[in-house]
């Protein structure tokens, strides 16, 4: 072949044919990789949510082939296993913290999830101040493990903007997915989800599998109702999908009401078959773990299962999740759910709800009036209201003071599951317009998309664009310092502290949270439960927000002990924990206290 033939045939394959192709989408990874290594190298930052580091320790523990066990011991978690163990044959470790607790607060996927990971990958739990990616100028900046889980949850970002792409392609065109999967890539609030330690990623990539499968259910009981067999079998992967998001956070799990809903109004002539074998399937995956449940704490889902009291005027901010002897008499007042509900909801109505989908999410609410030609368009955002409305209610009632910590970046914050979904109906809108529009040129249609996509996308732009923030989430949390505290203690010694999560996670020691005072409950556990062998305080107790709501109390609270005791150096003569570093040894990010000098023991 003549080299002018071939030059000629090459042109027209990177045009037209198969290689123009994989010309474009090797383009698109390349800008998505660069995109993902500006955000880590300008906005990334260590985990910095207690849930995180707590699905990360646990996760550890799986790896290493500890089972389901967790350093993080939370006081009311005792209670509830004491008590599952009180009519059992005696036994010397009742609250089963003498040797491996059980994990009493998560659902397994997520754990099993970074477990396998930590099998896989070369995760070093050990601080790196040495090498240069981990350290800026000598100084602590990142810490692998967390940066390792941070680059997991991008990739199934990743995967969500893809599955975006093909349900938004699927309901509307190419040019609607295009845009969609471009505003979700550029969803400055997914990103920083992407690096929280959080399991929304994971959960949000379950949810819009779920969603291209009832898509898939819709158009085949519309257009092909004589394949049964095939319905069926959409159903059970549409259950065993809820089933693995509700084993991932426990709150997924009222998405079944939505999807029945679904299916009995849109599913067809087999609907009753469909709806059964969606029950079914997330019946078998969830019940053993219900049952694991049953037999370790007595209770269907640990502590997870209280949620729903705490916020309310029984136990307020973590006093439930501290408390060693709560009481729950009152706990099935239904005066105080309704309280929570509205109070709650009424925020998330004003803020919540509307931020959904940032500046894009604008459309979405005014295309609410706009009828859309297709079916599935229709049925699905039909859909999408019914879950919105679910889980208002879900979220109103299962949040905590966690949500008041950060009130985005949270476990409890459920609505940005369907960021996707409102993006792809927001697309499709602001299309619905610019085809009405009357432009002098169609090429500046083009220009018209890209003006819209930005201006979605500003926050994201914006936080690459400012300086580099420090990845160290400092207050409370300073790796270095917590490794070394808790360097100083043997494996099986017991630690407590106010960010127990941050010692079970960095420092790879069983901690308790602060008991509720710091005398009767304390005593509690030092004299009857385990020994208390060191207190590990950082700002996050000692912090004016925490400091003032902590110093009250009929009982000897821990601000009173701060500034009573340990800033007036007047400690009980009944306290063993006596002894804290001098200047050399000091813990600069928090005041440590222990039984003797271990640091001396170290050098």
């Amino acid at each position: 072949m003549p080299m002018a033939e071939l030059i000629q045939m090459l042109i027209h394959k990177l045009e037209v044919g198969a290689s123009s192709r994989l010309l474009r989408v090797t383009a698109l990874c390349l800008i998505v990789a660069a995109l993902a290594f500006v955000y880590d190298l300008r906005a990334y930052r260590n985990i910095s949510t207690p849930e995180g580091m707590d699905s990360a320790q646990l996760a550890r523990n799986i790896s290493e082939g500890k089972g389901y066990t967790t350093l993080f011991i939370r006081p009311f978690s005792l209670y509830l296993v004491q008590k599952n163990n009180a009519g059992k044959p005696a036994t010397a470790d009742p609250a089963r913290i003498k040797t491996a607790h059980p994990d009493l607060a998560n659902p397994p996927v997520y754990p099993l999830v970074l477990g396998g990971l930590m099998k896989v990958l070369p995760f070093h739990f050990t601080v790196n101040q040495k090498s240069p990616f981990w350290n800026d100028n000598g100084k602590f900046s990142r810490y692998q493990p967390d940066f390792f889980i941070a680059a997991a949850n991008q990739i199934l970002l990743l995967a969500v903007v893809a599955l975006t792409f093909f349900i938004a392609q699927k309901l509307f065109d190419q040019g609607v997915a295009w845009l969609a999967a471009s505003l979700t890539l550029g969803c400055e609030l997914l990103w920083r989800f992407s690096v929280s330690g959080l399991s929304t990623m994971l959960l949000l990539a379950i949810f819009m599998a779920l969603t291209l499968c009832l898509l898939w259910m819709e158009q085949t009981a519309r257009e092909s109702p004589a394949r049964p067999n095939l319905l069926v079998g959409l159903a059970l992967a549409a259950g065993a999908l809820i089933g693995v998001g509700a084993l991932t956070r426990y709150s997924f799990g009222w998405m079944i009401i939505p999807v029945v809903a679904f299916l009995m109004i849109f599913g067809g002539e087999g609907r009753t078959l469909q709806i059964l074998a969606l029950l079914g399937a997330f019946a078998a995956l969830f019940a053993p773990w219900v049952i694991r449940n049953f037999i370790v704490s007595g209770t269907p889902f640990g502590t997870a299962g209280f949620a729903v009291v705490e916020g309310t005027s029984l136990f307020s901010r973590f006093q439930l999740e501290r408390s060693l002897h709560p009481d729950l008499t009152h706990a099935f007042w239904p005066s105080l759910y309704f309280q929570k509900l509205f109070s709650n909801g009424r925020a998330i109505l004003e803020n919540d709800l509307l931020r959904t989908g940032g500046v894009a999410g604008v459309l979405f609410w005014s295309g609410l009036l706009l009828g859309f030609r297709g079916v599935a368009v229709r049925r699905m955002r039909y859909f999408l209201l019914m879950c919105l409305g679910t889980f208002i209610f879900v979220q109103a009632l299962g949040q905590t003071q966690l949500s008041s910590e950060s009130p985005e970046l949270n476990s409890e914050n459920l609505l940005v599951l369907f960021t996707p979904l409102v993006l792809i109906y927001s697309a499709g809108f602001f299309f619905t317009f610019l085809d009405q529009m009357k432009l002098p040129l169609p090429q500046m249609r083009y220009g018209v998309i890209a003006l819209f996509a930005t201006l979605c996308c500003l926050p994201m732009i914006f936080e690459v664009a400012s300086p580099k923030a420090s990845p160290v989430v400092y207050p409370p949390y300073y790796p270095p310092d917590i490794e070394r505290a808790a360097g100083w203690m043997k494996p099986d010694e017991l630690m407590m502290s106010d960010v127990p999560w941050a010692v079970a996670w960095y420092g790879r020691r069983q901690c308790i949270w602060l008991t509720q005072n710091a005398n009767v409950d304390y005593q509690a556990v030092d004299y009857y439960i385990k020994p208390v062998s060191a207190l590990y305080l950082t700002p996050e107790v000692m912090d004016a927000k925490f400091f003032s709501g902590w110093v009250t109390g009929d009982e000897k609270s821990w601000g009173k002990f701060i500034v009573q005791d340990v800033m007036q150096n007047q400690l009980p003569s009944n306290f063993a924990l006596r002894y804290s570093p001098n200047d050399a040894d000091a813990i600069s990010s928090g005041i440590f206290l222990t039984d003797w000098e271990r640091w001396k023991a170290a050098q």
